[in-house]
This record gives structure tokens, C-alpha cells and sequence, in this order.
């Protein structure tokens, strides 16, 4: 059987302290690295009702998963019967199989029924037959770099540090949707995305980003303007976000799979008194999403780098 170096976790966002996980694990031992996470959260099933909402969904986990370095994701369903599971138990069924000699954790690392099992549990459990590396979590200017403060960031809009804790501007991606097509009337066609109930977003309001044609590999992002919330002007009450894409009125994104990437906050959302108003202040919103994205006059794009 080949040999393994293992990593555990929920991975909800796989932030910048779970990179360095990843990278950890595979330094000085030549083996596949394979993940264990976990779906839904366990907290769905430990707490119903108050799980916190996802900063991924589980395809684009696991795809992140792989970008760090995952030769292999092995997702566990969690529900009652893996909850109770004692701490033994939990690593006869689900790591001993994967023939680890290392198994690399956060210090904080929880397992087995009611979060009996710790580090050391671990460590003594595997004792002459696996190592347990655990690590210290990850800070970014003495701020943790933890999905619950990720959460916390996007909540106020502060889209600009949750992206350094990310090591990425934050992702949301989904279908466009067919929508109230105003703003196609109004001048700024909007793809638009609805938002699942379990997934977070940024704070109401506009951001400046990027959006990417997921149907289309290869496809350059292009840059948007990007609205979350209800559209309150219209007495909206669905929750959404809507991308308008600079400078093309052309584009036909209905049913495509598109990728949003939030860069930098412009303003709360606003009611307007009027369709005047509100155009107004969309042509604001464009000229502010230049200024961010580094453009300077109509087609020019920014540089790549800012872009992953």
C-alpha cells in the first residue's frame, strides 16, 4: 500500500493558515499528500441552526484543496453516526486505511464524539505507527487567519483583509440568472447570481472586482462593478448579486457559470429617489471601479498580478 502524509480539517475557505498546513505537510517527506475534510459543516449537525455560513461551496474546496498541493481529497459526510464515533474509532475508519506516516494538524484540532479527542489523542493513538505534526495557527499583523474572522470581514465589507487572509481576493461563483432586467434599460446589464441561504457574500453594497466565465476556460477576468444586496430602490427583495461587466453590453451570460471576485468596497447600499439619481450615481460606481482596478481610461486592464 502506498504511504501517505495526511492532513485534516473542515477547510472552510482554505485561508492562508490552512495553506500553510498544506505546505507543511509535504515538506522533507516524499508521499502523496492527501486531505480529509468534512461535509456539510459539522456544526450543522452538532448545533443545528446556527452553522455558520460558507466561504466556499465543497467543489470549489476542494479545487482550492488541490491548488495548494492535495494529491488526493477524501471527503467524510458528517452526520450522527461519524459524530459519534469515539476518537479510536475515527482514525480506524478513516485514517489508518490511508496509511499515513504523518499526519499534520492546527493546534486546535477537535475529533471524535463530543470533541473528546485532541493533539495529543491523536499522537497517542498513532504512536509507532504514524507522526502528528500539529502547528501554530497563522497570523496576518496579529490577526489570526481563521474562517470565523474571515466571516467577520466580509460582514463589514472589508473585502481588501479578508483577501489577505485568504491569499486571494474572496470568491462567490454561481449561475446567472435571469433578473429583473433594469439594468440592461438603464444602460449596465447586470449578470446576475442569486444567493444560497448557506453561502456568505460582502456586506450590502458595491464593490469593485473581477468576473470570470467559468463555462469558457481560458477566458480573461474582466472587470466589474458589483452590487450585493436587495435592490432596495426597486423594493427589491430577493438577495443577489448583480455584476455589471465595464464597457460591454453585449455579453450573454444567462445559464453560464461565472466566478465573482470582490477587490475593493465603493459604498453601502442606497435607495434612490429616482431613476435619475440612480443612473447617476451607477456612472459614479463605474469611474470609482476604474479608479480600483487600476484602470484609466476605457479597455485598458489592469495588471495581471492583481488578479488570481
Amino acid at each position: 500500500m502506498t504511504e501517505t502524509v495526511v492532513v485534516i480539517g473542515n477547510f472552510d475557505g482554505v485561508h492562508t493558515g490552512h495553506q500553510r498546513v498544506l505546505a507543511e505537510a509535504v515538506r522533507d517527506v516524499d508521499h502523496p499528500l492527501v486531505v480529509v475534510t468534512f461535509w456539510p459543516h459539522p456544526v450543522t449537525v452538532l448545533r443545528p441552526g446556527s452553522a455558520p455560513k460558507l466561504l466556499s461551496d465543497l467543489r470549489s474546496r476542494i479545487d482550492l484543496l488541490k491548488q495548494a498541493g492535495a494529491h488526493e481529497v477524501r471527503v467524510i459526510r458528517f452526520g450522527d453516526e461519524v459524530a459519534n464515533l469515539s476518537p479510536a474509532e475515527f482514525v480506524e475508519r478513516f485514517l489508518a486505511p490511508l496509511h499515513p506516516v504523518r499526519i499534520v494538524v492546527g493546534e486546535n484540532f477537535r475529533f471524535g464524539r463530543g470533541a473528546s479527542g485532541d493533539v495529543d489523542t491523536l499522537a497517542a493513538l498513532g504512536e509507532g505507527r504514524f507522526e502528528v505534526r500539529p502547528l501554530p495557527l497563522s497570523a496576518i499583523d496579529d490577526e489570526i487567519s481563521c474562517s470565523t474572522g474571515i466571516r467577520q470581514l466580509l460582514g463589514e465589507g472589508d473585502v481588501a483583509t479578508a483577501a489577505q487572509h485568504l491569499g486571494r481576493p474572496f470568491r462567490f461563483r454561481g449561475v446567472v440568472v435571469v433578473g429583473d432586467q433594469r439594468g440592461r434599460e438603464l444602460g449596465f446589464p447586470t449578470a446576475n447570481l442569486t444567493v444560497p441561504r448557506d453561502m456568505i457574500v460582502p456586506a450590502d453594497g458595491v464593490y469593485a472586482g473581477w468576473l470570470t466565465n467559468l463555462d469558457e476556460p481560458g477566458t480573461e477576468p474582466m472587470p466589474a462593478a458589483i452590487s450585493v444586496g436587495t435592490n432596495p430602490t426597486f423594493d427589491g427583495a430577493d438577495h443577489r448579486v448583480e455584476s455589471y461587466v465595464l464597457d460591454r453590453t453585449d455579453l450573454e451570460l444567462y445559464g453560464a457559470e461565472i466566478a465573482v471576485d470582490f477587490v475593493a468596497r465603493l459604498r453601502g447600499q442606497v435607495r434612490f429617489d429616482g431613476i435619475d439619481a440612480l443612473i447617476a450615481q451607477m456612472g459614479d460606481d463605474v469611474a470609482a471601479t476604474r479608479r480600483a482596478l487600476g484602470q484609466t481610461r476605457q479597455g485598458e486592464s489592469a495588471p495581471r498580478s492583481s488578479v488570481l
